[in-house]
């Protein structure tokens, strides 16, 4: 029985069904209640046998007994279908659907209920035995996605400790057929290259895939819409797949997984507990071994394995895998400096000219880099190893720079020979290793603009000793002036005495002091 204070909700119901002639969606929504609320509260009161100008008199105690207590239940003046073996039919089989046990229902029953009705009644028999919220999965349709809380372990060889790493774990919706891996963490890369793994190790993909909310998957977490990793969302485009993150906190949402979780929990983790292993590969090896055992295992009640109910329902109707195997990439943003190089992996890229100043996004491939501004491909670049390469186009560059590429060196090489000697060569040899002068730039001005915070002659002194030792980074130079080693250059040898057989002399110190090397 509802509290005294709905009465009042209850009455403005009335009011707005009977006076302002609202619909029971548009009610419920004036309100804040559900739609089956109001279409209770209004199915009650015409059951009452009371008409609206009636209701006037009546005080709020004498309404809540009217509605919620002065009612008896009514017997079924129709016939009522077996519910039980209606749920079990719908249940069975993905094509069996209500409409089609209605009309079952008719046949048998022609003066029974309508279809609206029927399938009012099942649902509300359905939540009175608590089924209601048992998902229905189709053969195909549905993968499940999740980490496990609970982690393997593998022994570090030369500490002999212990650390933890993740337990992937996959699981078909129709037929609970298993997958799981060990993996390293729960970044982007283990978390896509491992939905690969997985997708050949089912040898199709799902139309549908729900995931737990996770950062790698999952960039904005939301109810309702949440936004999907690119990377992510181009990996579900390549296979086909539909991704549907979990609710937060909605556990139900991903009952599949969460089962299939303890299921690997138990029959995974606890065999492996007293094993020892070395390295992922050899973790790898016995979880795919124990999976294969649990999806042969004939499962309680259904008396079939895993892998029978696989082949049958999930394999004909999920989606095949595509010729070529998703690529991994991973997606970065950056605003294209004024030299038209973006930074990545401390190398850097060209980018037209036009784009200076402008945030663009970054592609990074296995084998090759891609520019973009929005949706349009701007630039693309074979990906290069190691560090501090430059990857540049000469038509990324400004008509300037492809006509005259000495004018820029030139400008750079003048305010070199204005610090010193030393400077000038460390500037013209930056620049002239480079492919194009212009990928000289950057290290080049780092280089002069240090002459403003240490002074000209300081870095003049820093200059030769970059030389002497080939130093052509501006980190190397800054190291130099940073730690004082630049002063080392100007201290003079000490005076020392020859009168003594013991005592080398100044001959000697005069040939060590042309000989000495500054230890950095």
């Amino acid at each position: 029985m509802p509290e005294r204070k709905s009465m009042r909700r209850i009455k403005e119901c009335l009011r707005l069904h009977y006076e302002a002639n609202l619909s029971q969606s548009a009610i419920a929504k004036a309100l804040g209640i559900a739609r089956s609320t109001v279409g209770d509260y209004l199915l009650r009161f015409q059951r009452s046998g009371k008409v609206w100008s009636e209701l006037g008199s009546v005080s709020d105690e004498e309404l809540e007994a009217l509605l919620f207590t002065a009612q008896k239940p009514q017997a079924p003046s129709r016939p009522l279908p077996d519910w039980d073996q209606v749920h079990k039919d719908y249940h069975s089989k993905s094509y069996v659907t209500l409409q089609i046990l209605w009309q079952e229902y008719s046949e048998q029953y022609p003066d029974g209920y309508s279809y609206p009705r029927f399938s009012v009644l099942y649902r509300e028999w359905a939540r009175r035995h608590n089924v209601y919220m048992r998902q229905r999965y189709v053969g195909g349709e549905k993968l499940f996605v999740d980490y496990s809380g609970k982690k393997p372990h593998i022994r570090d060889v030369k500490t002999g400790e212990d650390r933890e790493v993740e337990l992937l774990v996959m699981a078909w919706g129709a037929s609970h057929y298993i997958y799981a891996e060990a993996q390293e963490t729960q970044r982007l890369a283990d978390w896509i290259m491992g939905h690969r793994r997985g997708y050949e190790f089912f040898r199709c993909a799902p139309h549908i895939e729900v995931d737990d909310n996770l950062k790698s998957a999952v960039t904005k977490a939301c109810r309702y819409d949440p936004d999907l990793n690119r990377t992510f969302a181009e990996f579900a485009q390549h296979y086909g797949v539909a991704v549907i993150p979990a609710r937060p906190v909605k556990p139900k949402d991903k009952a599949k997984v969460e089962n299939a979780v303890l299921i690997a929990q138990r029959w995974i983790l606890a065999c492996l507990r007293n094993r020892i292993f070395y390295s992922l590969s050899e973790l790898n090896v016995a979880i795919r071994e124990l999976v294969e055992k649990l999806n042969d295992k004939p499962m309680q009640r259904l008396y079939r394995s895993r892998r029978e109910l696989f082949q049958e329902l999930d394999i004909p109707n999920a989606l095949p895998l595509p010729a070529q195997p998703f690529e991994y990439r991973e997606w970065h943003f950056s605003t294209l400096g004024f030299d038209y190089h973006m930074e990545i992996d401390k190398n850097y890229y060209s980018a037209p000219w036009t784009f200076a100043g402008q945030p663009l996004s970054i592609r990074v491939m296995e084998k090759t880099v891609e520019i973009f501004k929005g949706s349009e491909r701007v630039a693309i670049h074979e990906k290069r190893n190691g560090k501090y390469h430059y990857a540049t186009a000469s038509e990324h560059m400004p008509p300037a720079h492809q006509k005259h590429l000495q004018w820029d060196p030139i400008r750079l090489y003048r305010w070199a020979e204005k610090v010193g000697p030393a400077t000038y060569k460390l500037i013209q040899k930056i620049i002239k290793t480079k492919f194009h002068p212009q990928q000289g730039f950057r290290p080049a001005i780092g280089v002069l603009r240090l002459g403003k915070s240490y002074g000209d002659d300081r870095l003049e002194a820093a200059c030769a000793i970059a030389l002497k030792f080939d130093f052509l980074r501006t980190g190397q130079v800054a190291d130099l002036l940073k730690n004082g080693r630049d002063k080392l250059m100007e201290q003079k040898p000490i005076a020392t005495v020859s009168n003594t057989g013991n005592v080398r002399g100044r001959h000697y110190y005069s040939v060590a002091d042309a000989q000495t090397q500054i230890e950095f």
